[in-house]
């Protein structure tokens, strides 16, 4: 396995967030699996990008290497200028509490507290001012905000995991399979609030494999075996 050494800056300081060149293997025995193969990203300000990919094409693979949850085996990924990749976990978690939203299909609220209390605990943990009702308020949400997570529908908790990840209005939001277990009209008004968000500013990433995705994207990167499909 080649591993590939980190570009020492940012190619351009006005993409809030940058992947240059990332690769990802993964080793089980003597078999490597090759999960991503080069793959590089802008992504600017007030624009949504849809990834979009059969299951195993790597999607889910790059969003985590965005968001310095898992390290590439080669490349980089800035952060609004700043190198997220290769660095200390505090470091990291320094730069996913003020800069980045993460959108889950499932597990963006801690159980045990009400959706006001996830909101307010977060923007302790991130050092920012956070209107809870005003912006529960704006997903449609605020009569849900003493609501445990188990006593919310399907797409309420859909909303509540967007509030979560829009606390401190972070300027890039991960989403990760947003609507995959939601239906129809749920869905469309989650992408449709995912693309408000983007409208407002922020720079927005959507992995996922529905069509819908494709209809409120500005850019489309497609995924087939760990590379961009040209």
């Amino acid at each position: 396995m080649v591993m590939m050494t980190p570009a020492p800056t940012p190619v351009s300081t006005q993409a809030p967030l940058q992947a240059r060149e990332l690769y990802r293997f993964f080793r089980a025995g003597e078999e490597e699996t090759l999960a991503l193969q080069g793959v590089s990203l802008d992504l600017s300000r007030g624009e949504l990008v849809a990834v979009v990919g059969p299951s195993g094409s790597g999607k889910s693979t790059l969003l985590n290497l965005l968001a310095g949850l898992d390290e590439p085996s080669g490349g980089t990924v800035w952060l609004e200028g700043e190198r997220m990749s290769h660095q200390p976990e505090t470091v990291k978690a320094r730069l996913r509490s003020r800069q980045l939203g993460i959108l889950r299909q499932s597990d963006n609220l801690l159980p045990q507290l009400t959706v006001r209390a996830n909101l307010t605990l977060l923007a302790k943990l991130r050092g920012v001012d956070c209107h809870e009702d005003e912006l529960l308020e704006s997903l449609g949400i605020a009569g849900q905000a003493l609501s445990l997570p188990h006593q919310l529908s399907g797409g309420e908790l859909a909303r509540a995991g967007l509030a979560v990840a829009s606390v401190g209005s972070p300027p890039v939001l991960l989403a990760d399979e947003p609507t995959g277990e939601l239906d129809g009209d749920t869905e469309r008004v989650v992408l449709d609030l995912l693309r408000s968000r983007a409208d407002q500013g922020a720079a927005v990433l959507v992995a996922s494999h529905s069509p819908a995705v494709h209809q409120i994207a500005d850019r489309v990167v497609e995924l087939l075996d760990g590379r961009v499909r040209r």
